[in-house]
């Protein structure tokens, strides 16, 4: 069985987002921590955080995708930036435990001209300080599209961040099919040398979760600009191979396409019907 969703809006509290997800045929979806352009998180209220556990256990929901705002940058050249970031991540884990069992997604950040490896090195120092061995939630590192300076374009620099973290089971990595394919790994036309790949640098158990978009831009275009499912350049024919591939199927697809509610309910009837095809 296919297990997608998509991007919700929290603004409405977590039961909220657990029955919209439902209306839209999903089981499973993402949603931002706190404004993705900005620092300040909602109250949480522990009792609609219950009510979303229930709700999910109820209608066996795979693991949702909290993500981090993008604002945050592990790897800045400034130290109060890099504090902040680690401040903000923090304190959203800490409220992750009000839902147990999660993902906690973010995008590993850019170096700003202080090069790759020490672009590496500030982002594992920032998750050495805040993971916890009693936290019940796997941060993921997410693939980029290697745009400009950011960390995370190749599968190597993931597996150096890795190979750096000391609580490196609180880890996993969200492999998003528009920066893939922006970043030059041919998914359109070779998917399985792509995860051979990945399962050699990083390790097919440490992927945990797909970022499903199409993209506005050809392979190796490192510009990360996603379309629709079937209206970019990655298309529906290679998304469906995505969606029915073994090493993936089990997994929790997430939709971050440019789409109101109805297009997204659209687009998971749609990849459900190819996952069966």
């Amino acid at each position: 069985m296919l297990h997608i969703g998509c991007h919700l809006s929290s603004s409405k509290g977590f039961a909220a987002m657990g029955r919209q997800a439902l209306e839209l045929g999903a089981d499973t979806f993402q949603f931002f921590t706190r404004n993705p352009r900005g620092s300040k998180a909602k109250d949480l209220d522990p009792a609609d955080a219950a009510a979303l556990v229930e709700l999910m256990a109820e209608h066996r929901f795979a693991p949702i995708i909290a993500h981090a705002p993008y604002t945050l940058n592990l790897c800045g050249a400034e130290e109060r930036n890099r504090a902040f970031a680690r401040e903000t991540m923090a304190d959203d884990l800490r409220r992750m435990e009000h839902v147990p069992g999660q993902y906690y997604n973010f995008h590993p950040g850019s170096h700003v001209g202080q090069g790759t490896e020490t672009g590496i090195a500030y982002i594992a120092d920032g998750l050495n300080a805040i993971l916890r061995e009693d936290q019940t939630t796997t941060v993921l590192l997410e693939t980029m599209a290697g745009k400009g300076s950011e960390v995370g374009g190749r599968f190597e620099e993931l597996r150096a961040i890795l190979d750096r973290v000391a609580l490196s089971g609180k880890m996993g990595v969200c492999l998003d099919t528009c920066h893939v394919s922006d970043g030059g790994y041919d998914i359109i036309n070779d998917l399985d040398g792509v995860l051979t790949e990945f399962d050699k640098v990083i390790g097919l158990s440490r992927l945990k979760a797909i970022h499903l978009n199409d993209s506005k831009n050809p392979a190796g275009a490192r510009k990360d600009r996603h379309a629709c499912i079937g209206e970019g350049c990655i298309g529906l024919e290679a998304l469906a191979r995505v969606v029915r591939h073994p090493a993936l199927k089990d997994l929790p697809f997430c939709l971050e396409t440019p789409n109101e509610l109805p297009g997204y309910a659209r687009e998971i009837a749609l990849m459900r019907e190819q996952a069966e095809a």
